[in-house]
């Protein structure tokens, strides 16, 4: 049978990210996929539970449950985007990215610009879209550090987009205060039609800088993406959502309903208890600020090259040769025992470095380390 297919899909390769992980054995250290390993505070899931039993679980309105999107926008209060009507819930915040680029970059004259190291959806989203896009390298001399001036100068006449994710996948480095207020200023001097900010910030909760920046404080055509999945460990429940101005929300929800239609109503039910009470976003950011230190004092004793980790639960260490991170990534899964992500996945500036998750017990990350090191 000839069967065709839509060659931007047969394009796009299957995640070389699952597919290292699936080569992990029972006695493997797991340093690959970027997922908590605390449980979730059961709490909140006994509630929604409770909830459901009474009142079912029917659709809610495309956008979201109302009461929900109310406590989103209220906890974030970004300037212009306070109301429910300036947030639409998600499945996840991989949803929320795509509804973002499909909705508001026109394939046939409009630019995706991605600021690299950068987790690789991005710019599958955009390819699969058929939205031309670029990449603005973030240098290793400086490890990996935002650099205003660099981004703005890469910027181009048909950039209609602008992909930040802060804290970082894969390098854990944030955007500073007073840099978003740079590039905010740098964006609004810009002639020609404004550039969209879709700023990524699913590791906003795991951060351990006390200057993070977040451009839609100062830049008001910034769309936010985030979700529960890492701040609560509630990757499996696919609950995130994106928060934007006005003049585009209409637009990003139409699209939101008819590639999902809507998120599911327990886990926006979940989502609601948890923005309910005061301090439980944050709840479980206090184990990851007191691994954070652990994990720096065992990276500054391993004798790799290490990445500063402003936030999230990664480290990039440098390979003691610089070599390729794909066959090194492999020799380490097939017969080392290490699960550990190359960091070509993540662009090419990240060639030459492995993305670790800090998430697995202290003594194993310190033996994955040790693996490495005698690579």
């Amino acid at each position: 049978m000839d069967l065709s297919y839509n060659p931007r899909v047969g394009a796009i390769e299957a995640s070389l990210i699952r597919a290292i992980a699936a080569k992990k054995t029972p006695d493997s250290i797991d340093l690959g996929l970027g997922e908590p390993t605390l449980l979730p505070q059961q709490r909140f899931i006994d509630a929604a539970a409770s909830w459901a039993a009474v009142n079912g679980l029917r659709y809610t309105v495309n956008a979201g449950d109302p009461a929900l999107r109310e406590r989103i926008a209220a906890h974030y209060a970004y300037p212009g985007m306070e109301s429910a009507r300036n947030v639409c819930i998600t499945i996840g915040s991989q949803e929320a990215v795509y509804v973002a680029i499909k909705t508001l970059l026109d394939p046939a004259t409009d630019e995706l610009l991605i600021v690299t190291p950068s987790f690789p959806a991005y710019a599958k989203i955009a390819q699969l879209e058929g939205v031309a896009h670029r990449h603005v390298d973030l240098a290793a001399d400086d490890g990996f550090g935002y650099d205003v001036d660099r981004i703005l100068d890469a910027l181009g006449p048909s950039t209609r987009m602008l992909v930040i994710g802060s804290p970082s996948n894969p390098t854990g480095r944030i955007l500073r205060d007073a840099q978003a207020r740079r590039l905010a200023a740098g964006l609004l001097d810009r002639t020609g039609p404004p550039v969209w900010v879709l700023q990524d910030e699913i590791y906003r909760e795991l951060t351990y800088i006390d200057d993070a920046g977040y451009l839609a404080n100062y830049y008001p055509n910034t769309i936010v993406a985030n979700s529960l999945s890492k701040s609560n460990a509630l990757t499996g429940m696919r609950l995130g959502w994106l928060i934007a101005p006005d003049e585009p929300i209409g637009q990003l929800v139409k699209t939101h309903s008819w590639v999902t239609a809507t998120a599911n109503t327990f886990a926006q039910r979940v989502a609601f208890e948890i923005f309910g009470e005061p301090g439980a976003l944050q709840e479980q950011s206090r184990w990851y600020r007191e691994r954070h230190v652990l994990v720096e004092r065992a990276l500054g004793a391993s004798g790799l090259r290490y990445v500063p980790i402003d936030g999230a639960f990664y480290a990039c260490v440098r390979l003691p040769d610089g070599g390729d991170s794909l066959a090194a990534a492999l020799e380490l899964v097939e017969r080392r025992g290490v699960v550990a992500i190359p960091g070509s996945i993540f662009g090419d500036t990240l060639e030459g470095w492995l993305r670790l998750t800090w998430v697995a017990p202290l003594e194993q990350f310190t033996e994955g380390l040790s693996r490495i090191a005698a690579l």
